[in-house]
């Protein structure tokens, strides 16, 4: 796999970058993202195809979940570096349809540390299944798994709330923060806040 890869670098860098080399060539001279994505870690989501942003458009967190942890340093390093340095104007959490993290919440593992991280996901499924009746066909557990990862995006931004630096920019005007849902079946990303 990793020769494949190299080898589809040595396409792109013979074709996409050098028709585009100007562009590549005013990047490295530092970046200035107006967007700060999170989102999840899954292998078929491809943030700047699905949306069409050039290099440079979208500075990414990518974890299981999309989750906006609380008070964890990874995550605080990030915001704090796109708010203060990079001063990005909008914050993304993209949740997705046919999310594993989602369909975890409901398995028991031997896992030791996906439970653990999952626990910033847990309220999105409590929300939900004290709403809804528990689904009796599959099409009910595909639409209740869609109201959780929705509803996850949603839990994320009320965590995401919680940081100071995001107070801060949010009460100063210099921010907006969104809430997006990618559907893997038909390719729409569409609003969820």
């Amino acid at each position: 796999m990793i020769d494949t890869l190299l080898e589809g670098n040595k396409k792109f860098r013979d074709g996409f970058f050098k028709e585009n080399k100007a562009y590549y060539e005013e990047l490295t001279k530092g970046q200035s993202p107006t967007v700060l994505w999170i989102g999840c870690s899954d292998s078929r989501l491809q943030t700047g195809h699905i949306t069409q942003a050039k290099a440079g458009t979208l500075f990414m967190h990518r974890n299981i979940g999309n989750v906006v942890p609380l008070f964890d340093w990874n995550f605080a390093t990030v915001l704090e570096y796109a708010i203060r340095h990079l001063k990005i104007k909008d914050i993304v959490i993209c949740g997705h349809s046919d999310c594993g993290a989602i369909k975890a919440l409901d398995k028991e593992t031997n896992d030791v540390y996906i439970p653990l991280w999952l626990n910033n996901a847990i309220e999105a499924k409590k929300r939900i299944d004290a709403k809804i009746e528990a689904p009796k066909t599959p099409e009910a557990s595909k639409k209740r798994s869609r109201m959780i990862e929705e509803e996850n995006v949603r839990l994320q931004i009320e965590h995401l709330n919680l940081y100071p630096v995001v107070k801060e920019a949010l009460k100063e005007g210099k921010i907006r923060v969104h809430g997006l849902y990618y559907n893997l079946e038909n390719g729409e990303l569409s609003r969820i806040t």
